[in-house]
């Protein structure tokens, strides 16, 4: 109380004397009011940063205010904020595995080679805040309140996303879908990508959850969040989740789910299915339909072209890489390859990192997250534990094609890992 009143007292008088003085005073204000109430209900400050960061506010506010790579800085930034708070509240850990200390020997590294020309130490810095952000959920012990929040919003988050695009549209600010070579592709207030990436991560969430407690109306989320994932466009993700799907039905175990309940979904999804091909000739708008009659679904949609100047950049440097950040300036952007693929992102995670930290920080980083998934699933139920684990499987397969770990979706995917893991220092499995 102290405190509040000497900041209420130092406020009015620096007015007094800087009038102009009330905007900054008024935005720190608000920060600390803010701060104020994560640090009182992380649980809440948690869902509401988990459904911000699936709504993809780097898409649809920096269309109307750009900047938007300090939106996504801002995004990691707050939850970063969350997180130190609820660990300051909740209690903090020593998460020996946690994969950012890799980008932190990359970071190290980058400077005893020499960074990449173009990339600066400050820039540098920001990437290794920005690529570790994913991760620092592991330092905070999570208590079943908070776990249950981040895993509930993890699978709503999708549905969230196409609510809110639904409003954007209406109020005329935001096209609710796109085209794409004639096929329509749901963005909502995302990008069909992101839309994509987020859907599959909740289906991901879902069939764990349903694993973990066996309660039937996780499969309504799931059913919505593959027609949200369909309705994207968004191949990769479509198959590796529909992969996961069936390994579920057809391996996993869950409380009381019999082999009458698993032929009865199976059932269900085949005839969805084979009504699809069905109806194949009247749904050519839908993306993925599209793409399969074209005999293209497979195409990598010239991803592979911007592979071999991150090959060049690799071969130049294989032990110790160009710097954390590197890959963000190794193809300008305004470069013609750039201005073709509209990237310049590598859209392969082992490239990319190899390129940043050499081989052997690709090696560390994905040997900690090895470690880190194994650690944290060893004392999950055996369902929930094989499951997981598959889909890191999957999630590793996506890498090979993807931006998996600086997409915004890496901050959804990541948060929910550590929710769903045990570590020998917590408690039992969350719910």
């Amino acid at each position: 109380m102290l405190a509040v009143a000497a900041a209420l007292v130092a406020g009015s008088a620096l007015l007094l004397l800087v009038p102009q003085a009330i905007g900054p005073l008024q935005g720190f204000l608000a920060l600390g009011l803010a701060g104020a109430a994560a640090l009182a209900w992380p649980e809440g400050a948690m869902a509401a940063w988990l459904i911000l960061v699936a709504t993809t506010p780097e898409m649809w506010l920096s269309d109307m205010i750009g900047h938007h790579e300090t939106i996504i800085a801002l995004l990691k930034v707050t939850g970063l904020a969350i997180i130190g708070l609820a660990a300051l509240r909740r209690g903090s850990r020593f998460d020996r595995y946690n994969p950012g200390f890799a980008f932190l020997v990359m970071f190290v590294g980058g400077f005893v080679h020499g960074l990449w020309p173009g990339l600066t130490p400050l820039a540098s810095l920001r990437s290794l805040v920005g690529s570790a952000a994913p991760f620092a959920a592991g330092f905070m012990r999570a208590e079943a309140r908070m776990r249950a929040a981040i895993i509930r919003c993890t699978i709503i988050g999708p549905a969230v996303t196409v609510a809110f695009g639904l409003l954007l549209h209406a109020a005329g600010l935001r096209a609710l879908y796109g085209v794409q070579l004639g096929a329509i592709r749901l963005q909502a207030s995302s990008s069909p990508a992101f839309l994509g990436g987020f859907a599959m991560i909740a289906i991901y969430a879902g069939l764990v959850a349903f694993a973990g407690s066996g309660r039937r109306r996780e499969w309504a989320w799931i059913g919505a969040n593959f027609l949200i994932l369909l309705a994207s466009g968004a191949r990769a993700p479509l198959a590796l989740a529909t992969f996961a799907t069936l390994a579920t039905l057809l391996s996993v175990e869950a409380p009381d789910f019999g082999m009458r309940a698993r032929l009865g979904l199976l059932t269900t999804g085949g005839a969805a299915f084979g009504a699809v091909l069905l109806a194949g000739p009247a749904l050519h708008f839908v993306r993925v339909i599209d793409l399969i009659h074209l005999g293209d679904a497979a195409s990598l949609s010239n991803r592979n072209l911007i592979w071999p100047y991150f090959e060049a950049a690799l071969a130049r440097s294989p032990w110790l890489g160009w710097g954390v950040g590197a890959g963000k300036v190794i193809v300008p952007l305004h470069s013609p390859i750039g201005r073709f693929l509209g990237t310049n992102a590598a859209h392969d995670e082992y490239l990319r990192i190899a390129c940043e930290g050499g081989v052997p920080g690709a090696l560390l980083l994905f040997g900690l997250l090895g470690l880190w998934l194994f650690r944290g699933s060893a004392a999950l139920p055996v369902g929930q534990r094989r499951l997981i684990r598959l889909v890191f499987l999957a999630f590793a397969v996506q890498s090979l094609t993807d931006n998996t770990l600086i997409a915004t979706t890496s901050l959804t995917f990541f948060t929910w890992a550590r929710a769903v893991f045990i570590n020998p220092d917590e408690g039992s499995a969350p719910a």
